[in-house]
């Protein structure tokens, strides 16, 4: 029967594995685990705190933290009382944090540590109370402040009389978040979605993408304040009973998949092109002996890979559809090359989700050639968010695969991708205008182009804000062409710039893991990586990788000037959302002077060819 709510689709799970694991967090030096039952436990008590506190039916409550065990018990509890949860960035600045506090009229807010406390405290905005997840050593309640265990000991001096009965009245069309967009051309929105948007979801992910059973193990590490780990890494697992274990952070990811050893991972683009590269980096400087043997067993993987695609469904569920010698071939490289690969992100991995933002096809490839399934989707926060996905019996890289089945895609006139369905929002909090444009007659307007095959796969060609339109009349999409160039493993980032220009160029950012190795050998002296980035050495190998990635473009697509940007993106210094996507318009001001400067130089080299 389908739950009437995201807490009675919990429930239903606590019900089966109460004695289950349900979440791990690193304690010290190792994981510990909270069990199902102890989780509902937590959040019952949660929940009657909250209400302590005075939240009812469809007040807001703010959730500012990294990931850990209290952040599902939060939200959890929060929607059980009928009230709505609001997730903020923890990387988001005060300024950022206080408009959409005041945005979604939040009364109080859960919030992670001192700092964000700080932030909080920093604006103009009035809250009712904070809650705070991890208190220092010898905090107090105070001043409208009180600890996480404070407002569960609240809970159990004041128990919910009936609660099990009230949130089992909670409708599935009721509100239970507020998710802002990440405001990449204006301020945020506030998308509104309910418990069916993702229940509705997580029954079209879980039937069409990854199986989640309950014997999995997942790596949570993508913010729970984005949809996507939201839905993917939280209620999925939840609703199948399968255990989620937190990552400590983004730089302890490699040690956390060794010492959690997932069976399903959910990630962005980036973690994959860092792995990618780091083996490609391994093999370049190894011997013409290793290099042989491991594009031998890539080849032998691909070859694999496009048998199983061509194999009848009941030939892979019934029986091997590998003929007996490329079955013999797949399993040597396996022992000589794949396994030593899978063993770096934990060695038990049987699939992986990739999300967030395109992901390179060679990089797909390449992974499933080497025995590790990644499906890359596509969807929107607009959209609970999985709009389409790679199946695993059926993935077409370079796609993003196929709608899911609840849901109808198609495409406009114009070329924008427009869907319909059950995970499509409730419309954008007080921001009437705004739902009335991108919601029409039914079909959300994605801002997004793309195309459908003619066995209904979708393929993404890019945002529609994103086009640039030459000076020359010519149109450039420029994330197929940075996705080619992120596929080096000396550019961390790289963005296309042209809009309005004759030609376009590109400004790069060294990745630096893999240029430092590589100035060494070069016999390069030693200094700091940002005034490496300006050894002409370094230049001429960034450009040549540019030219390298980009030649299958046509002319008008390919750089004709690249740009190194010194200083790495990242989300506290502006150029990245924290989902990391480029914020163009921030790049574009904080390096006017170097887009003008390629330009300048592009045109001199121009005239000096003419003359």
């Amino acid at each position: 029967m389908k739950p009437k709510n995201l807490l009675d689709m919990v429930a239903k799970t606590v019900d089966r594995f109460s004695d289950k694991d349900a979440l791990m967090y690193k304690s010290g030096a190792a994981y510990q685990s909270i069990t199902y039952g102890e989780m509902w436990r937590q959040v019952k008590e949660a929940a009657a705190g909250l209400a302590h506190l005075g939240i009812g039916f469809d007040d807001k409550v703010a959730l500012l933290s990294e990931n850990n065990p209290m952040w599902p018990i939060s939200d959890l509890a929060i929607a059980s009382i009928g009230a709505v949860s609001v997730p903020i960035y923890p990387t988001q600045t005060a300024e950022q944090t206080a408009y959409i506090l005041k945005n979604a009229d939040c009364r109080g807010a859960i919030v992670e540590n001192k700092e964000q406390l700080r932030k909080i405290r920093s604006t103009e905005v009035e809250l009712e109370f904070i809650v705070l997840m991890k208190p220092e050593a010898g905090f107090s309640d105070g001043d409208r402040v009180l600890s996480f265990d404070s407002l569960r000991k609240e809970g159990v001096d004041h128990p919910l009389p009936g609660w099990e009965q009230e949130w089992q009245q909670i409708d599935g069309d009721q509100l239970v978040t507020i998710i802002h967009t990440s405001g990449t051309t204006g301020p945020p929105k506030g998308v509104m979605l309910s418990h069916n948007n993702f229940i509705s979801n997580t029954e079209g992910v879980n039937f069409w993408v990854i199986e989640l059973v309950p014997e999995d193990v997942t790596l949570s590490y993508l913010p729970l304040s984005h949809v996507f780990e939201r839905m993917a890494g939280q209620f999925v697992p939840l609703k199948v009973g399968a255990t989620i274990a937190y990552a400590e952070g983004i730089d302890q990811i490699e040690e956390n998949l060794l010492e959690v050893r997932p069976t399903v991972l959910t990630s962005v683009p980036r973690l994959f092109e860092k792995v990618h590269a780091r083996v490609q980096e391994q093999i370049e400087s190894g011997t013409p002996l290793r290099k042989k043997i491991f594009n031998w067993a890539v080849d032998v993987g691909r070859q694999r890979y496009e048998h199983l695609l061509r194999a009848r469904v009941d030939q892979l569920i019934l029986g091997d559809p590998l003929p007996p010698q490329l079955k013999r071939k797949f399993e040597l490289a396996n022992r000589l090359v794949f396994q030593k690969i899978k063993d770096r992100l934990g060695g038990n991995l049987r699939g992986m989700v990739s999300g967030g933002a395109p992901l390179n096809p060679e990089i797909t490839d390449f992974f499933w050639s080497v025995d590790m399934p990644v499906l890359e989707g596509y969807g929107l926060t607009e959209t609970s968010p999985v709009i389409a996905s790679n199946p695993m019996l059926r993935p077409r890289i370079g796609s993003v695969g196929r709608p899911l089945p609840n849901l109808e895609v198609k495409i406009a006139e114009d070329g924008e991708i427009l869907v319909k369905g059950p995970s499509v929002m409730k419309g954008y909090y007080k921001n009437e205008e705004a739902t009335a444009k991108t919601i029409q007659k039914g079909w959300l307007h994605t801002g997004d182009l793309g195309e459908l095959d003619e066995d209904g796969y979708l393929k993404v060609v890019d945002r529609k804000k994103n086009i640039l339109v030459l000076a020359t009349g010519k149109n450039v999409a420029p994330q197929p062409v940075e996705n080619a160039i992120n596929n080096s493993p000396y550019i961390e980032n790289s963005v296309l710039i042209g809009n309005g220009r004759k030609f376009v160029i590109s400004l790069v950012v060294p990745d630096y893991e893999n240029l430092l190795p590589w100035a060494k050998k070069q016999g390069l002296p030693e200094q700091d990586p940002e005034n490496l980035a300006g050894h002409p050495k370094v230049q001429a190998l960034l450009e040549s990788e540019v030219k390298r990635l980009t030649k299958g473009f046509a002319a008008f697509e390919q750089p004709k000037q690249v740009k190194v940007c010194a200083k790495e993106w990242t989300v506290d210094s502006g150029e990245l959302t924290p989902t990391l996507k480029v914020r163009l318009k921030v790049v574009e001001e904080k390096y006017a002077d170097l887009i003008e400067e390629a330009y300048a130089d592009a045109q001199a080299a121009a005239t000096t060819g003419q003359s």
